[in-house]
């Protein structure tokens, strides 16, 4: 049967109208749920013992990777600045443009990433089957509330170590820029770091622990909901993983350039 005009222009508005509630709705499920966290935060009794719990989950196991990465990070940004700085004479601000791309910018995004990767898909797929197994209903039945005892660590947790991770990272990530200009190219290691002591403040700083602080709320908020609204089965599962990583990888990058350009 052939369609009217009409019903062929309705159609595509119809679809789109129904994509934007889909949208709507699904804002509105992660502000509550970080709302509840939020609230459960401040409601005695404090779970710490999964709160240390998390701490090493996120922060001690994501050690490796975070060392690793900024290591290599630091001496990739020291070797490709040193060779641009080199053409236009100013090698000696080698020490300030690796400290200040790493603590402003790199070194928050890259730490976030890789703790996403690391820690973030590991927490989904936890929570995701628990969920999937109804042990978050079980735990439920105890009365024992699931935001409490599963959510509000993993939140406080990331506000722990994501700015403790992206410090390492920063540190490590120096000292791999000293290795390559200093020992490898033959800049004076006086001028690498009185350079960066005259051109990095605690404004920089601050930018970064604000940055790092943002990516442990979003990376475990995201984290946390995928797995906690996790599908049936382990297709479901494996789909809010995935899911969850792409979304905070995406969050990460889309707030670091907003916070950016409204930090000074």
């Amino acid at each position: 049967m052939n369609t009217g005009p009409s019903e062929t222009f309705v159609r595509p508005v119809e679809a789109l109208g129904r994509i934007s509630l889909d949208v709507v709705e699904s804002l509105g499920r992660f502000g509550l749920f970080l709302g509840q966290a939020a609230v459960w935060t401040f409601v005695p009794p404090f779970k710490v013992l999964q709160l240390l719990q998390r701490i090493h989950f996120i922060g001690f196991r994501s050690l490796s990777v975070i060392i690793l990465t900024g290591a290599f990070t630091g001496m990739v940004l020291g070797l490709q600045v040193f060779l641009t700085l080199s053409r236009f004479g100013s090698e000696a601000f080698l020490g300030p443009a690796v400290a200040l791309s790493l603590i402003r910018e790199l070194g928050p995004v890259l730490a976030a990433l890789m703790v996403t990767g690391r820690a973030g898909s590991a927490l989904t797929a936890e929570i995701g089957i628990m969920r999937i197994t109804e042990q978050i209903d079980a735990l439920t039945v105890m009365a024992l509330n699931p935001m409490r005892y599963l959510i509000v660590p993993v939140i406080v947790a990331g506000l722990i170590t994501f700015p403790l991770m992206t410090a390492i990272f920063d540190v490590v990530g120096i000292f791999g820029g000293y290795l390559v200009g200093v020992r490898l190219l033959g800049l004076s290691e006086g001028t690498y770091f009185g350079e960066m002591q005259t051109f990095v403040d605690m404004a920089d700083i601050w930018v970064g622990f604000w940055k790092s602080l943002c990516f442990g709320v979003v990376v475990t908020w995201v984290c946390a909901y995928k797995g906690y609204y996790t599908g049936h089965g382990a297709e479901g599962v494996s789909r809010a993983t995935t899911e969850a990583v792409v979304l905070s990888s995406v969050l990460i990058l889309v707030w670091d350039y907003f916070l950016g350009s409204v930090l000074p």
